[in-house]
């Protein structure tokens, strides 16, 4: 006789929660799974900006020193160089302003920046297209030429390569991968070595930037200065802007200008307006914060 007061089980009952065999492990165990496969490992590079080549955290969108968008930039080698060459605009120093995919502002502030007074602040712009380039005026007030034919306002011509471009009588060369007028090394026709005519002569430059125990040889014309390393003389100090200003050798002199730095540019005791080009001696201190230089004018 079974008792009343016993839970009863019954096995037949299709409506009656089943319970299953109790564990076959200890459950106050620590269960430790499988080691890690060496084939799960991944390896995350940084991303490196094609244009100024400084090296990026894995996933960001854009380049943290010159603002590039990954997601147009060029297909290339993350240690090397770009597979493909952009276009670029060329100073008569030599410097090179790259035409990246896209809309391209050129003038005092943008992407091709022309520390001139000369030049508008939103001078006129370059978009580039699948390769095919176009220039526009955007109503600048000294005007925009191309090979010397004067542009309209909103007027667009496109690009070939080797125009000489001119906004407000800075002239720059447009520069094409792989064309004559691009960057590709000119071979000679002959197997022979040829001989030079004359020896190459060593150029002085016409003035030098020195302080801070720091000297930097200071070419005819424009030089730009600043934190990033693609300017002329880069200055390595948080308190200098990427883009600080310009120091001109001139034939009249020299010339300094601040190009609307965060913290300015002082010249002496008095602090400069932005982009306003201001002549100096060299007996005249440049200060950048507490850094202190001078121009020192050579002998030719």
């Amino acid at each position: 006789m079974s008792d009343a007061n016993k839970t009863q089980l019954l096995s037949g009952d299709p409506n009656r929660t089943q319970l299953g065999s109790p564990p076959s492990v200890d459950p106050n165990k620590t269960l430790l799974g499988t080691a890690p496969s060496v084939n799960a490992t991944v390896t995350i590079k940084p991303i490196q900006c094609p244009i100024c080549k400084t090296f990026n955290p894995a996933g960001v969108m854009f380049c943290i020193d010159c603002g590039l968008i990954f997601d147009r930039a060029l297909p290339g080698d993350a240690f090397g160089a770009p597979a493909i060459q952009l276009p670029v605009l060329v100073e008569s120093s030599g410097r090179e302003h790259p035409i990246r995919p896209g809309l391209n502002m050129i003038g005092r502030e943008g992407d091709v920046m022309l520390s001139d007074g000369r030049a508008s602040r939103r001078h006129a712009q370059i978009a580039s297209d699948n390769g095919v380039l176009t220039l526009e005026d955007l109503g600048s007030t000294n005007g925009t030429k191309v090979d010397g034919k004067a542009l309209s306002k909103g007027e667009k011509v496109a690009l070939n390569g080797g125009e000489t471009l001119s906004f407000g009588g800075i002239e720059l060369r447009l520069s094409m991968p792989g064309g004559v007028s691009g960057r590709a090394t000119q071979a000679l026709s002959s197997n022979k070595t040829a001989a030079m005519s004359t020896p190459p002569a060593i150029e002085t430059a016409p003035a030098t930037l020195f302080g801070e125990g720091k000297e930097f040889a200071l070419k005819p014309g424009m030089n730009t200065f600043g934190r990033k390393a693609e300017n002329d003389v880069s200055i390595t100090d948080p308190y200098v802007s990427g883009k600080h200003g310009v120091i001109e050798v001139a034939d009249d002199g020299l010339y300094v200008t601040d190009v609307g730095s965060t913290n300015g540019t002082m010249l002496n005791d008095a602090k400069l307006a932005p982009n306003m080009r201001t002549r100096f001696t060299p007996d005249d201190v440049i200060r950048l914060g507490s850094l202190e230089f001078r121009v020192r004018v050579n002998e030719a």
